[in-house]
C-alpha cells in the first residue's frame, strides 16, 4: 500500500483498535500456480496473530501453502471527493477528483488449521467479541452440542502471523484548510457523518 508521509498512521494501538472495530477483512493469498485468491472473513487480531475461518467448501484454504505469505486488508470508511468542493477550484482550477479512505494492511505467513478444538476457540473468540456487549449475548454453548460439532466440521481455521503493519488515513491532509472545510461541509450535507468526522480527526 502506497502511504505518503502525511497519510501514514504510525500509532500501532490505533491501527489495532481500527481492525478490532471493523472486525472483517479480505485475506489474499496466492496458490502454487501464482493465481491470487481473496476471501472476506470475520477476523480477530490477537497479539501478533490474525485468526479467522473458512467455509470448508471454499477452495481458497486448500490452495494455501503452509507458511506462504498472505495479506489481510481491512477497509474502513471511504468517500468520493469532488473537485467542486475545493475553495481552490475558484482560484486556479488546478484540482482533480480523488477518494478519501481509511485502511490497514497486515502481512505475514499463513497457516491453515483443520483442528476442531482450534477452530472452536476461534469461533468462540469471534462470537464473544460481537456478542458480549449485548444485553442478552449469545454464546456458542447456547446451541446444542451436536449441532455445534456439525457446524465446526463445516469450517476450517486460518492464521496469519503479523510481520508488517501498514495503516493509512487519507482524509485530504495535503489540502488547504479551506479545501478541507469544503470537503467536510459536503460530507455533512450529504449525510456522510462518518466521513465528515474523519475529516475533523484525520485519523483512522
Amino acid at each position: 500500500m502506497y502511504v505518503p508521509h502525511f497519510n501514514r498512521v504510525d500509532d500501532f494501538d490505533q491501527a489495532r483498535a481500527f481492525v478490532d472495530q471493523i472486525g472483517v477483512a479480505t485475506l489474499i493469498t496466492a496458490g502454487t500456480d501464482g493465481v491470487p485468491d481473496a476471501t472476506l472473513l470475520p477476523i480477530s487480531w490477537q497479539l501478533d496473530q490474525v485468526v479467522a475461518h473458512f467455509a470448508r467448501a471454499n477452495e481458497h484454504w486448500r490452495r494455501i501453502v503452509a507458511g506462504a505469505p498472505g495479506l489481510v486488508v481491512v477497509q474502513g470508511t471511504d468517500a468520493y471527493v469532488s473537485p467542486g468542493w475545493y475553495a481552490t477550484k475558484a482560484e486556479h482550477g488546478r484540482v482533480v477528483p480523488t477518494w478519501n479512505y481509511s485502511a490497514v494492511q497486515l502481512r505475514g505467513p499463513v497457516t491453515v488449521h483443520d483442528d476442531p478444538d482450534w477452530v472452536r476457540d476461534v469461533v468462540e473468540t469471534l462470537t464473544n467479541r460481537r456478542e458480549d456487549f449485548r444485553d442478552t449475548p449469545w454464546h456458542v454453548d447456547d446451541a446444542p452440542e451436536k449441532y455445534v460439532e456439525g457446524q465446526l466440521r463445516a469450517i476450517v481455521g486460518v492464521e496469519l502471523t503479523v510481520e508488517t503493519v501498514d495503516a493509512k488515513a487519507k482524509w485530504s491532509q495535503n489540502r488547504s484548510d479551506e479545501d478541507r472545510a469544503g470537503v467536510r461541509a459536503a460530507y455533512e450535507q450529504s449525510g456522510h457523518d462518518e466521513a465528515a468526522s474523519r475529516m475533523t480527526t484525520g485519523g483512522l
